[in-house]
């Protein structure tokens, strides 16, 4: 974020959001901690080397960035469960944020937009807004009001995070009704497309009001299911976002390989110029063997990486991440690695259904040659960085006083090349075109007029021909 000093901070914020050269500072190394506070008060204490250890603790000192927390709209469901006691909940996050921040560890927040688990084949309503399921004028409002509220609550206690997704593994059309949502695969975009931009807009106003940014993410479950999903949710208009985020396990979504995801991550950097992408959901077994009487969900591994061992988890781990890494990918999130046996019970059984694929043994203690070494790994990225230097394009938009120019800096293009910038709205509509040359150098300065425009985040896209090369997100308040 870039400020000139003259202008209150609110009335200029500009969000740069073009191609980053990944280096290891930038990269984020995540962990889904969603069930550490329910596994406490269910008695399971951590251990690192044999010593007790709070868990927030074990996860910072490894080279955790990340903390990604789940949160269900009202799970009333745990009312029956156990002590009654309700997490992934507005408090519960609350306290896991707390936690998080006070270990120095950013926040993803996963907004599931249901009171119970949302993943590609399920997407159903929160009860609260089930009378308004079918009137989408009002759910709309519902899913904004509930997300500002949240965010702007979080806030006042000097906990936003700084990322939010926008439903889990979206696949399927979100928050839907209980009769669509088991009547099949279901995906209407125009109602989708609609309850994104809302619950995006939502997000942006919370950033106008705090003066705060919050990067905005998308959610798809399996790296060959993100071409064909972020062609609708584009050609829908959804693109006011910062991060293409995956979920990518062997054992779902085989065959698609290490190799296979990487090339894909490249095609998402391609094809959508300025958008980060993550691997926000992953997991390996280190064992087939169970501590409990939940059955476990996750059963195969890669020919490559068998048998199941601490050291094959924490190998698929290291070379996924690495090959991530190559094709400009910004971070791995793994998911619950925290989530060991205890003597609750969830929905389907005692214990936990992912023991087996966490990174500590039977005993909470950290597996010495597990998993959680992968984040601590040497990882090369020199690949990257060399490949982005080599033609490290650049630009960067600042605006006047009055926000009715805006001043473009090109850097490092080829000379005398015709290029074309395009400002955008929210909703993708076309407001302002400015013809440009790069000129003899590769560089140049770009006065660029504004006509009239509503105060509000708008997209400075520039293109060479057909060729989108960067996108940048600025404020503009007119005066």
């Amino acid at each position: 974020m870039k400020v000139i000093p003259s202008i209150p901070a609110i009335a200029i914020l500009a969000f740069f959001i073009g191609s980053r050269t990944t280096t290891a500072q930038s990269f984020l190394f995540g962990a889904d901690l969603s069930y550490v506070n329910e596994m406490e008060d269910c008695g399971v204490v951590y251990k690192e080397n044999g010593t007790d250890k709070d868990p927030y603790q074990i996860f910072a000192d490894n080279n955790c960035g990340l903390v990604r927390l789940r949160l269900w709209h009202t799970p009333a469901w745990y009312d029956n469960l156990n002590s009654g006691h309700r997490y992934s909940d507005f408090q519960d996050v609350k306290k896991s944020i707390q936690r998080a921040r006070g270990k120095g560890m950013k926040v993803l927040l996963d907004f599931h937009l249901s009171d119970n688990w949302a993943d590609p084949d399920k997407q159903r309503v929160p009860n609260a807004w089930n009378a308004v399921v079918d009137n989408l004028p009002m759910l709309k409002d519902s899913l904004y009001n509930y997300i500002s509220y949240t965010l702007l609550t979080l806030n006042a206690d000097n906990l936003l995070p700084d990322m939010v997704q926008i439903g889990n593994e979206t696949n399927k059309g979100i928050i839907q009704s209980e009769a669509d949502d088991t009547g099949g695969w279901k995906l209407d975009w125009n109602r989708n497309s609609q309850l994104f931009k809302r619950a995006i807009e939502a997000v942006r106003d919370v950033e106008s009001t705090t003066g705060k940014t919050v990067k905005v993410a998308l959610h798809i479950a399996g790296p060959a299911n993100a071409g064909w999903l972020m062609e609708g949710f584009w050609n829908n208009g959804v693109t006011d976002f910062d991060i293409i985020g995956m979920s990518y396990y062997w054992a779902w979504h085989k065959p698609t390989d290490i190799d296979d995801t990487g090339n894909i991550v490249a095609e998402l950097k391609q094809k959508y110029p300025g958008k980060e992408v993550m691997i926000f959901e992953t997991g390996y077994i280190w064992t087939t063997a169970s501590n409990d009487n939940a059955n476990n969900i996750i059963n195969d591994v890669h020919p490559n990486y068998s048998p199941a061992s601490p050291e094959n988890q924490r190998k698929w781990l290291v070379d996924l991440t690495q090959e991530v890494i190559s094709k400009g990918a910004s971070g791995v999130i793994y998911w619950e690695p925290a989530w060991v046996s205890s003597t609750c019970w969830t929905q389907w059984g005692q214990g936990s259904h992912q023991e087996h694929a966490t990174f500590f043994d039977f005993d909470s203690n950290v597996l010495p040659n597990g998993g959680m070494g992968w984040m601590t790994h040497d990882y090369d990225f020199s690949s990257s960085v060399k490949e982005r230097q080599a033609n490290k394009r650049d630009m960067e938009v600042f605006p006047d006083s009055s926000h009715r120019n805006l001043t473009v800096l090109l850097s490092n293009f080829e000379a005398e090349r015709p290029m074309q910038l395009t400002l955008l709205g929210r909703d993708g509509k076309v407001a302002a075109v400015r013809n440009c040359n790069t000129g003899t150098s590769g560089d140049a300065s770009v006065n660029f007029p504004l006509p009239d425009l509503a105060r509000g985040i708008y997209f400075v896209k520039l293109q060479e021909g057909e060729m989108p090369v960067t996108v940048k997100k600025i404020w503009i308040s007119q005066r």
